[in-house]
């Protein structure tokens, strides 16, 4: 009767062993690769792509992470397990989900919405370890970029708060623009004034209008057919809210004053406006363009927004290139740098020359991304359906890091579709 369980334990141990063992390996060899290539340039690495070897034993590790949660032994499995990407892609494509609206509220909590913004949503708040579902109306969340002004989106109404949850600063029922399934809301700091990017147009939302601000329609276009829907729609607001940007696929980057109206413009050096975002003190504007997964990053002084015109595709004084490779999704401006998530599942930390001070792979596309107010914490989410917790500069958790980033990952939360949610 015993012979079950000592076979068990000897095959769990036997798995273990080829799980660490492969997984040193490849993350060794990977580790090895992206440095050379940083240093000494990609056309240089002649060696053969590193593969990790780890993906018939996926479907064993996962029955353990669920008895492991199930038995809130977590903890002990993580230590022998160290968490990977690349075995697990096949449940990715089938479970995975995209997570959004990641926004930081205080000590150790986070909101987030699980689902793309035409797909149901469902809105959560992670206190520490602990999940906790939402109002189903809630189809979006945004948080300022100052104050701790959050806004809400039930599909008909936009409100913003004082605060998680707190007083009421305004009521915004929607008109014309209540078709709008919003990418992402950024209230105003004040939380009279809400911008709602959404791939049926971006709007600047208030009690007295909702005003179109992009695309805008040619004056003598008379397309009787004209909409303002739009693909890879993106947009931002400075920390001061004295900027708004906005910029899609068939756009340039458009800097705007708080009333919408356009100040200056900034030419995609890639292919595709597809990101923005302000440095922490605003002196900085950062613009990505892609192409597939590549994309340059651009700086721009606010100080020249004035009446700018880079043209695309052209060397200009005008600017700096921050970066040449990454195509990014989100970001995060904290003191004198930016971390930026791209399509290929890379978080990067670059300061305001462009110096790159670290980069950490999580896998797969980043979906939402929110720092804690000391910097010290970083929430990342990506469309496997999965949030890493960061503590920034701890250290290693262990030998399986892809990455030059000095990063201890607390845990990943696993939200696959069809599954109870996990910790790994």
């Amino acid at each position: 009767m015993k012979l079950p369980f000592f076979n068990k334990k000897k095959n769990n141990s036997n798995l273990k062993e080829e799980w660490n063992s492969l997984g040193e390996q490849y993350v060794s060899q990977i580790n090895e690769m992206v440095c050379f290539g940083e240093t000494h340039g990609w056309d240089n690495w002649k060696g053969e792509e590193p593969e990790d070897k780890r993906d018939h034993l996926a479907a064993e590790v996962v029955d353990l992470l669920k008895e492991a949660n199930r038995n809130n032994t977590v903890e002990d499995f993580r230590r022998d397990f160290p968490p990977a990407h690349a075995p697990f892609i096949s449940y990715f494509e089938k479970q995975g989900q995209s997570i959004e609206h990641l926004h930081y509220i205080d000590s150790d909590k986070i909101v987030f919405v699980t689902g793309t913004p035409w797909q149901k949503r469902q809105a959560y708040l992670l206190d520490g370890k602990s999940l906790i579902e939402l109002d189903e109306s809630i189809q979006g969340i945004g948080k300022s970029k100052r104050n701790n002004v959050f806004a809400f989106y039930d599909g008909s109404t936009i409100t913003t708060t004082h605060g998680w949850q707190g007083e009421t600063i305004a009521s915004f029922e929607l008109g014309l623009s209540n078709q709008v399934n919003p990418t992402e809301l950024i209230p105003f700091n004040d939380g009279t004034k809400v911008l709602i990017i959404s791939a049926e147009g971006i709007y600047l939302i208030d009690k007295n209008e909702e005003l179109l601000i992009h695309p805008v329609k040619a004056e003598d276009d008379d397309d009787e057919d004209w909409n303002p829907n739009i693909a890879m729609e993106n947009g931002t607001l400075s920390f001061d809210n004295q900027y708004v940007v906005v910029g899609d696929q068939c756009s340039n980057h458009r800097i705007l004053d708080p009333s919408g109206k356009q100040i200056g413009e900034i030419g995609p050096q890639s292919e595709y406006a597809h990101f923005c975002l302000f440095a922490q003190d605003d002196s900085q504007l950062i613009t990505n363009s892609c192409h597939f997964y590549n994309g340059v990053t651009i700086g721009v002084k606010s100080e020249d927004f004035q009446g700018l015109n880079i043209e695309p595709w052209q060397e200009s004084d005008l600017f700096q290139v921050m970066d040449e490779g990454m195509r990014v999704y989100h970001g995060v401006a904290y003191g004198d740098i930016y971390i930026l998530g791209d399509a290929g599942g890379y978080i990067k930390a670059i300061d305001k020359n462009g110096k790159q001070i670290w980069r950490h792979f999580l896998g797969s596309t980043i979906s939402g991304m929110t720092i804690s107010d000391d910097g010290k914490t970083l929430w990342v989410a990506s469309c496997t359906g999965i949030i890493h917790k960061l503590l920034l500069g701890k250290g290693h958790r262990d030998n399986q890091t892809i990455g030059n980033g000095n990063h201890y990952e607390e845990f990943r939360l696993i939200l696959w579709k069809g599954e109870n949610a996990m910790f790994w």
